[in-house]
């Protein structure tokens, strides 16, 4: 049987140990944002990052970086990485579990429909997204069924949504992947 390798870019290690401290809501996001734009210009994958903080930390707990093409597998979106990153380096399958602190998810765009299923399942209180499911369809990508009633839902189970935080920004990283000729393998 084959096994699955969820490799991260190489660049990725030299590019977290620059980074400085992310207090607040724009400079996490800006890590989000900064991850996808490095994964275009690197040509290792779509113009997606997302990261996962324990709440009152600066520094993440893990990252990710949309990784389908590069690694051919279609459920490695960034915010799945990063959710599966998180849970390993705290050596449990929910990010909810008694004794650690509450996480969040922030992401350099809305989740699709598989990356809010995997952020309710992974125990994430907090969703925190750049640009809009708009922005990412414009350019061809299908974000399948996310509807308002999803994120009603989510909410009704205790995780807070928060939406366009530097969605310019955001939605600036994916024109420069459509303007680079960048690979839409879902639409």
């Amino acid at each position: 049987m084959d096994t699955v390798f969820i490799d991260a870019p190489a660049w990725l290690d030299a590019f977290l140990a620059a980074r400085g401290p992310c207090a607040t809501d724009e400079d996490r996001m800006r890590l989000a944002i900064d991850l996808s734009r490095e994964n275009v210009v690197r040509g290792t994958g779509g113009p997606f990052g997302a990261a996962v903080f324990a709440e009152g930390s600066d520094r993440p707990v893990a990252v990710g970086v949309n990784s389908v093409v590069r690694l051919r597998n279609a459920m490695l979106h960034a915010e799945v990485t990063a959710l599966m990153h998180a849970e390993q380096r705290v050596r449990s399958f929910t990010l909810h579990r008694y004794g650690l602190p509450r996480h969040e998810l922030y992401t350099s765009c809305e989740p699709c429909a598989m990356c809010l299923g995997a952020a309710l399942w992974s125990g994430v209180v907090r969703i925190v997204c750049g640009a809009t499911r708009d922005d990412a369809e414009s350019l061809g990508f299908d974000e399948g069924p996310v509807f308002p009633a999803s994120y009603f839902y989510l909410e009704e189970r205790g995780i807070e949504i928060v939406t366009g935080v530097l969605r310019e920004e955001a939605a600036a990283v994916l024109r420069a992947y459509a303007e680079k000729g960048g690979p839409v393998y879902n639409g």
